[in-house]
């Protein structure tokens, strides 16, 4: 009798998630790195109870190409890279091809974004890995995701987060390094609706200075 079972999509994306998304901090690492690939200037972080209630990552980059928005929480999908041959030559940040995925697979997603040529943006919801119908809205250029009740769908996972002070120290340090990496792209952090951090994105002296 055969042993070894075919998982079915939903359940290995769980497991792909726990490699991908160990924390919050995790998820908002993966999605400034994203922001920064986008070419963002202005970037804001806002999280509630430690990230664990919500992370929402704001940024005024390139978007997400209409045609792409039903590709973007596809496994395995990624704009980085598209032959074997860029593994080799790798200029972009971020867990190609299976953080959007892994993230979505766990938690509330809600994207929204546009691109400078077309009047209106796209916005679409995932929640546990199921994405609904896009739909265009008014928005500014730039790309807005929302990441909600992480592990709300793996109990195993959610009771070894920590408690959400703890999860949101976590967060402010990795944000303050992106500041620091980052001097020239303006950062706002926000943690439970107070404003933490302003940069300017002017220099170097300037991001050391506010951190």
């Amino acid at each position: 009798m055969s042993k070894i079972n075919i998982l079915d999509e939903s359940v290995f994306n769980k497991i792909a998630a726990g490699e991908v998304v160990e924390r919050p901090y995790s998820v908002v690492k993966e999605l400034l790195d994203n922001c920064i690939d986008a070419g963002a200037t202005d970037i804001k972080v806002s999280i509630e109870d430690g990230g664990i209630k919500n992370i929402t990552v704001e940024d005024n980059g390139c978007g997400i190409e209409p045609d792409d928005f039903d590709k973007v929480f596809v496994s395995h999908a990624t704009s980085k890279i598209k032959t074997e041959k860029d593994l080799e030559n790798i200029g972009t940040l971020g867990f190609r091809g299976e953080a959007l995925a892994s993230i979505a697979s766990i938690s509330k997603v809600k994207l929204t974004s546009k691109i400078a040529s077309e009047t209106f943006a796209r916005t679409c919801e995932v929640i546990g890995g199921k994405q609904s119908e896009t739909t265009e809205i008014g928005a500014n250029n730039g790309t807005i995701i929302s990441v909600g009740d992480i592990f709300f769908n793996v109990p195993a996972r959610a009771k070894f987060l920590k408690k959400p002070k703890s999860e949101a120290s976590e967060i402010t340090n990795l944000v303050e390094r992106y500041i620091l990496c980052n001097p020239t792209i303006r950062f706002k952090y926000v943690v439970d609706g107070k404003e933490i951090y302003q940069s300017t994105g002017t220099n170097l002296f300037d991001a050391i200075f506010i951190i």
